[in-house]
Order: structure tokens, then sequence, then C-alpha cells
């Protein structure tokens, strides 16, 4: 029996899923690099535990172009209306960095010489850092629809209504921690006395949602005094009861220290 400590990279398809209506996702590689340390229990089973920080990169776009989504906003004076949103080719970088702290147990058994099979399960705390929002659009056009009036305004710039041609602006979705299941299946090859070479198949699933906002918002914000410099809350920003959770699988890379 023997304490160990690793290092390594994980790297594979890191999906953030939603249930946004309307939206659809392209996946990208992602990846993490960890450090941990596993003690043994017994000779098969050992309690592992350590820190990872990952990154998830996708794009996000309406999947009808020409939909037009609408949210209630009050303008400077008060009087309430519903904003609406038509866009043109709108695409959304999303980039997420996250710390993970993962609490797994290890089954290990030797199959040869030199080479051990090992399987990991267990949770980790999923803490974003920073998710991060670049919006892009070749046209934008806000429009205010007044009930109480029956008034729609959709040409006053000054007053935050009309069009704008190629949009582009950053922004960053509001975050909270969640727990994610994980799952290793893979194997160890001595390459020394004191060290191994790790290699492995990985899955892992959030629970919950990372999306931490207490209203609805128009993916593209209303600015009162221009159609200009409107900001971009991202499409996800539309439900603040949307679930948002990160899910990845791959393959992990690691070098093992006795």
């Amino acid at each position: 029996m023997a304490a160990q400590i690793y290092v390594g990279v994980q790297s594979g398809i890191g999906n953030i899923k939603s249930d946004v209506n309307g939206t659809t996702q392209g996946h990208e590689l992602g990846g993490a690099l960890k450090v941990g340390y596993i003690y043994s229990l017994t000779n098969h089973i050992g309690v592992g535990t350590g820190v990872e920080f990952s990154q998830y990169k996708q794009d996000v776009t309406l999947r009808n172009s020409s939909a037009t989504l609408s949210n209630f906003e009050v303008d400077p004076s008060t009087s309430a209306f519903i904003y609406s949103i038509n866009t043109s080719n709108y695409k959304e970088k999303q980039t997420l960095h996250a710390i993970q702290i993962p609490l797994f147990l290890q089954y290990k058994t030797n199959i040869n010489k030199g080479i051990d099979f090992n399987f990991r399960a267990g949770a980790k705390y999923f803490l974003p850092v920073k998710y991060k929002i670049e919006a892009a659009a070749n046209n934008v056009n806000g429009a205010a629809y007044y009930p109480d009036v029956n008034l729609t305004i959709d040409n006053l710039p000054e007053y935050g209504f009309g069009g704008q041609s190629n949009y582009s602006a950053t922004g960053e979705y509001q975050t909270k921690s969640i727990v994610m299941s994980m799952f290793e299946l893979g194997f160890t090859f001595d390459m020394g006395k004191k060290n191994a070479l790790y290699a492995a198949m990985f899955l892992e699933n959030g629970y919950g949602s990372i999306l931490d906002q207490d209203r609805d918002e128009s993916y593209i914000g209303y600015n009162p005094t221009s159609v200009t410099d409107r900001e971009a809350n991202g499409l996800y920003s539309t439900d603040k009861n949307a679930k948002i959770r990160p899910v990845a699988f791959g393959v992990t890379l690691g070098w093992d220290f006795k």
C-alpha cells in the first residue's frame, strides 16, 4: 500500500448543455490541467482528491436565424414596454473557465507485470471562474411596444430603438457552483520504481445549473440613449430558470509519483 501524487491533462469534447428553446450549440475541444493525491486504503482501494483547472468553449446560435425574441423593459420615464430584438447571423462564442475539486474512490488491480487496471468514480465541486460571451451579428434591430397606448416604436435611435449594422460586444454570464459526477477507466504503466504513466477515458456530468440570475433579459441589452453600445447579455440570459450544465468526455493522460 502506498500513497501517490499525480499530475495530468484531460482533453475531449466539452459541452455546456442548455434547455433554452430555439438555441443550437456547436461543440469544440475542451480540456483541463489536474494535480492530486491518492491515499491507498488497501492494496486495491484508494481515495483521491486534488484540484483541476478546466476550459469549455462553444458557439451558440439561434435555430431560427430570423426569430424575434421579446422581454419586458422599463424606459427612463419608468414606462414599461415590450422590447423585441431581431438579428441577422447572430453568433455567440462562449468560453467557460472553472476550478474543479474532485473526491473519488479508485479501484486498482494488477493485470500484467508493470500494468495495472484502474477505475475511478466520484464527484467534483465545480466552481465557475468566468463565463465569457463574445457576440456578433450582421444586423440588430430593436423595437418597443407600449401596450398601454398601443404604440410601436422601431426607428428612434436617440431612445435606443432602431437598427445597427456589424454588431459586436462582449459580456459575461453570472454563475454559481454545482456538483458533477466523474468516472475514469484506464491503465497505469510502470516507468520505474517510483513513476508510472496513466492513460484513461473519462466522463463527467453536471447536476443543477451554473446560471445565476434573478430575471429574464434580452440577449442583446436595451440602451436607452442609443442603438449602439448595447450589452451582450447572451442567449442563455433569456430564461432565468434555464438549466445550464457542463458535460465532458475524452481522454486523460497523467504521471504518477509513487
